[in-house]
C-alpha cells in the first residue's frame, strides 16, 4: 500500500486539516500520522482545491509535435494544478474515428501526469460536410462524451441540427466553436475603432452572439445538451442568460485570457496576442467576469494552443492564433476573480474542477474532498507568485501572452491518483 500524507492544507480556503491518502484514495482528515514510508506533502497555508480539469486543451498529438506532444502537454497540466484535460480534435489525422481518440487516450494512460479525455470530431476532418461516427466513438474504449470541430464552427443548421439528436440519446455535448465564417473573412481582431485605425480587418462581435442564438434555440428543439467554448462578448452572455432562464440545456466557458486582457493589447502587433476569438474591449471583460461569477458561464477553460516560435514571430496578418495557458491559468482566474473578491475558492473549485468534470461527463474527478474520494488535489500558494518566463513554462511551445510578468499564487503541489505529480513546484 502506498500512503501521502498532506499536512495542513485548507481545504478550498478553510480549515487546515491532515489528509491521508492511501492507494489513491482519501481515507482519513484531520490529524495524521505518517507512517515510516508514507510520502509528506508540506502544505501549511496552502489552499487545497481538486485537482483541477480543463475542458478545452490541444495537446496537437497526432500530427503535430513540433508543437506539443500528449506528454510534454500534461506536464505543463500538472505544473498547472490539472489532473484531467480534455484532448480537442484537430489533430492529424482528426479525431474524427475509434483508432485515433483511442490513440490519445493511451498516449496520456503512458504519460501518467494527468488524465487525458479525448474529444471526438463533430464532422470527418473538420470539414462541416457530414457527421463523423459519434456513436462509434461514445462506444469506444475512450468513451468519448464531449464531441468539437473546435478552430472550425459547426455553421450549417441542419448538420448541427442532427448531431445534436445524435449525441442525446449518450448523454453526449456538443461543444461549437461559435464563428460565423461568412461576418469574419479574413478576420484579424475584433472590429472596433481600435481595428480600424490599425488597419485589421475585425471580427464582430455578432459573428458569436448570432451563433449561439441559433444553436441554444436548436438545443431547446433537440432536447440535447449544447456547451459553448471560449466565450468572448457581452452580447453572448445575453444570450446565454436568456437561455438559461428558459431552461435550455447549455453550458459555456470562458478563456483566462478573455478574463483580463483585451483588444489594447494589439496595438503594439505582437503576435502572442492574436488569438480566436479575438480579444475584447475592457466592457466584454467586465461582463465575462460577472457572468462567470454568477453562474451564466459554467467554466474557465484555457483553450491551451501551442505553436512553435517560428508561427508566431511572423507578421500579424501571417501568424497563428492561439496562446497556451495551462500553467498560467489557476493564477490569472485569482487575479481576475478571487483577488477581486468575486469568487471565493469554493467558487474557483466550482469552476475549474467540479463543473468541467460534470459537462464532460468524466467521473471520479472535480468532487469534494472528502474521506472515500479519489485523492486529486492542487495545493495553492494565494500568497506566493508566478514568474511567467522560459524556465517555468513545462510545455513544448512558449506562446503566453503573459511572457514577462509576474501573475499571483503558486501551485505548490498537484496529485494524481494519490501520487505527487508537482512537489515544491517540480514537476516528477
Amino acid at each position: 500500500m502506498t500512503t501521502l500524507v498532506v499536512r495542513g492544507a485548507r481545504i478550498l480556503g478553510l480549515d487546515a486539516a491532515d489528509l491521508t491518502i492511501e492507494d489513491g484514495v482519501v481515507t482519513a482528515i484531520g490529524t495524521a500520522s505518517a507512517p515510516a514510508d508514507a510520502t509528506v506533502l508540506d502544505a501549511d497555508g496552502l489552499v487545497a482545491l481538486p485537482g483541477l480539469v480543463d475542458l478545452h486543451t490541444h495537446l496537437r498529438e497526432p500530427g503535430f509535435e513540433q508543437s506539443e506532444t500528449v506528454a510534454t502537454g500534461v506536464r505543463a497540466a500538472a505544473a498547472g494544478g490539472y489532473a484531467a484535460v480534455f484532448a480537442m480534435a484537430n489533430t492529424k489525422p482528426v479525431a474524427d474515428t475509434v483508432a485515433v481518440v483511442e490513440q490519445v487516450a493511451e498516449l496520456g494512460r503512458r504519460a501518467g501526469l494527468a488524465h487525458v479525455q479525448p474529444i471526438g470530431a463533430v464532422t470527418v476532418g473538420l470539414a462541416g460536410e457530414r457527421l463523423a461516427d459519434l456513436g462509434m466513438m461514445a462506444r469506444s474504449a475512450a468513451q468519448v462524451r464531449v464531441f468539437s470541430d473546435d478552430g472550425h464552427c459547426v455553421h450549417d443548421a441542419q448538420l448541427m441540427r442532427r448531431a445534436l439528436e445524435y449525441v442525446a440519446p449518450f448523454d453526449g455535448v456538443i461543444a461549437q466553436h461559435a464563428q460565423e465564417p461568412a461576418l469574419t473573412v479574413g478576420a484579424q481582431m475584433h472590429e472596433s475603432p481600435l481595428s480600424g485605425e490599425l488597419g485589421l480587418a475585425g471580427w464582430p462581435s455578432v459573428a458569436e452572439s448570432s451563433i449561439v442564438a441559433r444553436d441554444v434555440l436548436l438545443a431547446e428543439a433537440t432536447g440535447a445538451r449544447l456547451h459553448v467554448c471560449h466565450v468572448s462578448t457581452a452580447e453572448t452572455v445575453d444570450v446565454l442568460r436568456w437561455a438559461k432562464a428558459r431552461g435550455i440545456r447549455v453550458t459555456a466557458e470562458v478563456t483566462p485570457h478573455h478574463l483580463v486582457l483585451t483588444e489594447e493589447e494589439v496595438r503594439g502587433y505582437d503576435a502572442r496576442f492574436k488569438v480566436n476569438p479575438p480579444l475584447r474591449a475592457a466592457s466584454d471583460v467586465e461582463a465575462l467576469r460577472a457572468a462567470l461569477a454568477d453562474g451564466t458561464i459554467d467554466v474557465v477553460a484555457t483553450d491551451h494552443a501551442p505553436h512553435p516560435m517560428e508561427a508566431k514571430r511572423a507578421a500579424w496578418a501571417d501568424a497563428a492564433m492561439g496562446m497556451v495557458g495551462l500553467e498560467t491559468a489557476l493564477a490569472v482566474v485569482q487575479e481576475a476573480m478571487v483577488d477581486t473578491g468575486l469568487l471565493d475558492w469554493a467558487g474557483v473549485a466550482r469552476v475549474m474542477a467540479s463543473a468541467p468534470a460534470r459537462i464532460g461527463r468524466l467521473e471520479g474527478f472535480g468532487g469534494a474532498i472528502e474521506v472515500g474520494a479519489p485523492a486529486h488535489l492542487a495545493l495553492v500558494d494565494p500568497h506566493g507568485s508566478t514568474p511567467v518566463d522560459l524556465e517555468h513554462l513545462h510545455g513544448r511551445s512558449t506562446n503566453s501572452p503573459f511572457l514577462g510578468r509576474t501573475l499571483p499564487g503558486r501551485v505548490v503541489h498537484t496529485v494524481y491518483r494519490g501520487r505527487a505529480t508537482v512537489q515544491d513546484g517540480v514537476v516528477a
